[in-house]
C-alpha cells in the first residue's frame, strides 16, 4: 500500500471519529452527568489512541471509531438494562 492511500485512510478515520463523536456528544440526553463525564472521558481517550494509531500505522485507523461506536452502544445498551437509563 502505498504512503498517499495509507493517509488518505487515516484521514477517512479521523472524519470517522469525528462522526462518532457526535453520539457521544449529545448523549447527554439519555445518560446522567456521571456516567456522561466518564463517556466523554473514553472518548477523549480515543481520539489519543487514533492519533497513535495515525503515527504507525495509518491504514488502520478506521478501526478506532468502529470501536468508539461498539463501545458507546454497549454503554448505552447495558446502562438502560441496569439502570434504566431512558430518554
Amino acid at each position: 500500500m502505498s504512503v498517499a492511500m495509507a493517509r488518505g485512510l487515516g484521514v477517512l478515520g479521523m472524519a470517522l471519529y469525528l462522526a462518532v463523536g457526535f453520539f457521544y456528544l449529545t448523549s447527554g440526553l439519555v445518560v446522567p452527568g456521571f456516567a456522561l463525564i466518564l463517556l466523554w472521558l473514553v472518548w477523549l481517550a480515543g481520539g489519543w489512541l487514533l492519533i497513535r494509531v495515525f503515527r504507525r500505522r495509518p491504514e488502520l485507523t478506521f478501526l478506532v471509531p468502529l470501536g468508539a461506536a461498539a463501545f458507546w452502544f454497549l454503554y448505552l445498551t447495558l446502562g438502560e438494562a441496569l439502570f434504566g437509563w431512558s430518554p
